[in-house]
């Protein structure tokens, strides 16, 4: 019994001798779990940290691919235009280069032509000088002149020879048209050994005539006996004065009575 109550009283005094550590291992127990819990948010605000830092180096790659991707539409859309742009000017040389092709060709053709076109000027030339010779002696200033003027022009560095057989042309087109045409104006002939003012009537190629101021002396070219022949009579005195009239324009064209020689039979 006595020895039940002393280990009793040994125990009261153990149980006495812990009571003032139970606080202290309480405290204990609480600062490592306060530590635990403190790692343990730390631990996941760095985890958010990182993935909020990892989140944005994603977004910031993202928009980079997307930049990319936007610049590589816009460069591959250049490349299509560039690609189109290419084609047309791959034409465009194409059809300049037939053009030169064209070109060289109507040069040498122009040079061969060029080469041609001297000796048939001078051909030219020479029958106009002859069908004048042979004409009616109508102008005969101008139209010498004409043909001298022909003539020297070939000798020019100056003037191409597209510009000489043009000059050429132009003076053949100038004797057809007298053909077509009624004509008068003042001339000095010699009429019996005396040199007269008279007033030379053309009509056409058809008829070549003169009369003096004073309508006294009255003529015909004869185109056979190359000489003057005077006309006798009134009729055909007032029909020239009224043709040259008519030439003038003053007065209304109308029908004359002149002389036409007769044509001559071509052998």
């Amino acid at each position: 019994m006595m020895n039940k109550k002393r280990t009793d009283a040994r125990n009261t005094s153990f149980r006495w001798r812990l009571l003032p550590a139970l606080p202290l291992l309480v405290m204990a127990s609480l600062s490592l779990q306060a530590a635990d819990v403190d790692t343990v948010l730390k631990a996941e605000k760095d985890k958010t940290s990182a993935a909020q830092a990892s989140q944005k180096r994603v977004d910031a790659l993202a928009d980079q691919a997307d930049e990319l991707f936007q610049s590589f539409k816009q460069v591959n859309k250049q490349i299509e235009n560039l690609q189109v742009y290419n084609a047309q000017l791959e034409a465009q040389l194409a059809d300049q280069r037939s053009t030169l092709a064209d070109l060289a060709s109507s040069i040498d053709s122009a040079a061969q032509m060029e080469r041609q076109l001297a000796p048939l000027t001078l051909k030219m030339i020479a029958s106009l000088e002859q069908f004048v010779a042979l004409d009616m002696p109508f102008l005969v200033e101008e139209r010498q002149a004409r043909l001298e003027r022909l003539r020297s022009n070939q000798s020019r560095a100056d003037l191409s020879s597209a510009e000489k057989f043009r000059q050429v042309l132009e003076a053949y087109k100038i004797e057809s048209e007298y053909g077509t045409r009624i004509d008068s104006y003042p001339e000095t002939l010699e009429i019996d050994g005396q040199r007269r003012e008279v007033n030379i009537l053309r009509v056409g190629r058809i008829a070549l005539l003169y009369q003096t101021a004073d309508q006294q002396v009255t003529a015909v070219w004869d185109k056979q006996a190359k000489n003057w022949l005077q006309l006798e009579g009134s009729d055909y005195r007032q029909a020239v004065a009224q043709g040259i009239r008519i030439a003038r324009r003053q007065a209304a064209v109308d029908l004359l009575q002149l002389p036409i020689p007769a044509p001559e039979v071509v052998q």
